[in-house]
């Protein structure tokens, strides 16, 4: 990627995501100092004959942002513009990433409510694509937000709520995800609360149990979830529940073993063996998860629901309605035990309530997330494609930033309000200034 100085356009080589299995060239790469110099750069980009797209730090596994035309890098829009405490909310501009912000909210004494298990990603990039966590009653990042304002097409500056006009109100209720198909947006307004402690209860479960008692840990949690390793009956639980404190973060062992043995070091260099050789897969997978051990531990909230992610992969997830979602686990189990394949990364299970965003994965209906994974460079297409058919049996529907094979026929067959999405765009975007052939895919023509 050539250099792009603040306010400045910049020749680019490759663009290429965090997972490095999408790259794209641009004709030129822009980083805006200022909203204005956004817009302008929109208004040029139209007069060029150019499709324009922003991209964050590139944590999405789908061409979501790829583009040849003008790629926006909102990097230095960043920052919170305002604190409300009296309303709950802080506003913050599009190009921050969720870790400054977390940490910037928590000096305040505020935090989320809720969040997803990294924190590398801007704020529009994560709120785009529906990156979610998991929780009973607290829903995604996006259904967190309570005003956006974004750049439309024709250049004009758009602030939406659910307190505003006929327009703001149905903007708002669909450019919460908007994957980047109805403008960039340049800042957002998100609920907070004061800061709070949850405790963690991490507990190795057998598959079995973990599945026949799934409602009932969902039910007794405020955050549940759990993850399962391929070629074993063993999983890992995680309960996350507010507490008084104090802190008490993890012990230094604890933290190895979650941090390095299953996340990163250690972890890596397991996947490069599993890659090269295939045939130690299981075995190590039974070692590994035969590792965990129980541990509580207590900590304001971004401290525990976030963990670093150096090991590099590929992801496919899909949301399913939550009474499905332990037999379809149980159909990805019985696949792969009957398949050869040999899978290093664990699977994951989290759930999400409904919520009113018309293209949230949520939407409209009780949700569990299944999340399969690959390490980078490890041919997934198999395992991915074995998985999917399970899922869409379903009634699935993927995750927008992340690998998949669905297009617009289906997504109009599974969101109810996919026509409602589509009809918007073609209000505000007509010529598709902020289309790619991702979303040509995805959301039609």
């Amino acid at each position: 990627m050539g250099t792009a100085t603040a306010g400045h356009d910049s020749t680019a080589t490759a663009w290429r995501n965090w997972a490095g299995n999408v790259t794209a060239t641009p004709a030129r790469v822009v980083t805006p100092a200022s909203v204005e110099e956004l817009q302008e750069a929109v208004r040029r980009a139209a007069e060029d004959g150019l499709k324009v797209k922003a991209v964050g730090t590139g944590h999405s596994f789908t061409a979501a942002a790829a583009t040849d035309g003008v790629l926006v890098r909102p990097q230095a829009l960043a920052g919170i513009r305002e604190i409300d405490r009296t309303a709950g909310t802080v506003t913050v501009a599009a190009g921050t990433v969720l870790k400054d912000l977390n940490v910037a909210l928590a000096r305040e004494g505020l935090s989320l409510t809720n969040m997803g298990d990294i924190m590398e990603q801007t704020v529009s990039g994560a709120t785009g694509t529906g990156t979610h966590g998991t929780g009973r009653d607290s829903a995604s990042i996006a259904a967190q937000i309570r005003g956006l304002e974004l750049v439309t097409a024709d250049g004009r500056l758009l602030n939406c709520s659910a307190k505003g006009d006929d327009e703001e109100r149905a903007v708002f209720a669909a450019a919460r995800i908007g994957i980047g198909a109805l403008g960039i947006v340049t800042a957002i307004t998100f609920a907070v609360e004061p800061l709070f402690f949850l405790t963690a209860r991490e507990e190795p479960m057998g598959f079995d149990r973990v599945t026949a008692e799934f409602e009932q840990h969902f039910a007794e949690n405020e955050h549940f979830e759990f993850y399962w390793f391929p070629h074993t009956g063993n999983c890992n639980t995680k309960r996350n529940n507010r507490s008084q404190g104090p802190a008490a973060p993890p012990g230094a062992v604890g933290a190895w073993i979650e941090d390095e043995l299953l996340s990163n070091g250690v972890f890596q260099a397991v996947n490069s063996l599993g890659r090269a050789v295939p045939a130690t897969i299981p075995s190590i997978a039974r070692i590994a998860s035969r590792a965990l051990s129980a541990r509580t531990y207590t900590d304001i909230p971004y401290k525990v629901f976030t963990s670093p992610r150096r090991v590099r992969f590929v992801e496919m997830e899909y949301a399913l309605p939550r009474e499905q979602v332990v037999e379809a686990l149980r159909e990805l189990r019985s696949m792969v035990d009957r398949s050869g394949l040999r899978i290093s990364f664990p699977v994951e299970v989290r759930t999400a309530p409904a919520d009113d965003i018309a293209l949230s994965t949520a939407s409209g209906r009780e949700t569990a997330y299944i999340a399969v994974h690959m390490y980078k460079g490890t041919p997934y297409q198999a395992y991915f494609t074995a998985a999917e058919r399970i899922f869409t049996a379903h009634g699935g529907r993927p995750h927008w930033g992340k690998v998949h094979t669905r297009d617009a026929e289906y997504f109009a067959g599974v969101y109810p309000r996919f026509g409602e999405f589509t009809a918007l765009r073609d209000r505000l975007d007509p010529d598709r200034l902020f289309g790619n052939d991702y979303l040509r895919r995805v959301l039609g023509g």
